[in-house]
């Protein structure tokens, strides 16, 4: 399984706004992608405008060919992208241990 984490900055004042859209975006258009296992949505503490996207895949082709490159990737940057502050950084893990 490949963890997929995107850092993600929107401007000041549009946080209920991202956030539903971020919500919406996810249950409605990447929840649907192949591969796709789950996700969490973190909000920064400090930095309010400061989100990480945490997306579970089967595989790093899943994110990156099948829905990166496929029909529902720019369904999603509708939703989302209106409220980058800048684009997302965004990275691949693999799991190296996990408590019980």
């Amino acid at each position: 399984m490949i963890l997929e984490v995107a850092d993600i900055r929107i401007p000041v004042g549009k946080n209920a706004e991202f956030d539903a859209a971020i919500q919406h975006g996810v249950a409605t258009v990447a929840s649907k992608a192949k591969g796709f296992r789950g996700y969490k949505i973190n909000k920064g503490v400090e930095s309010p405008e400061r989100y990480l996207l945490m997306i579970y895949w089967d595989t790093l082709e899943d994110h990156t060919v099948a829905f990166r490159q496929g029909p529902l990737f720019p369904e999603w940057r509708a939703i989302v992208g209106p409220f980058f502050a800048q684009p997302p950084v965004v990275e691949h893990f693999e799991l190296l241990v996990e408590s019980a």
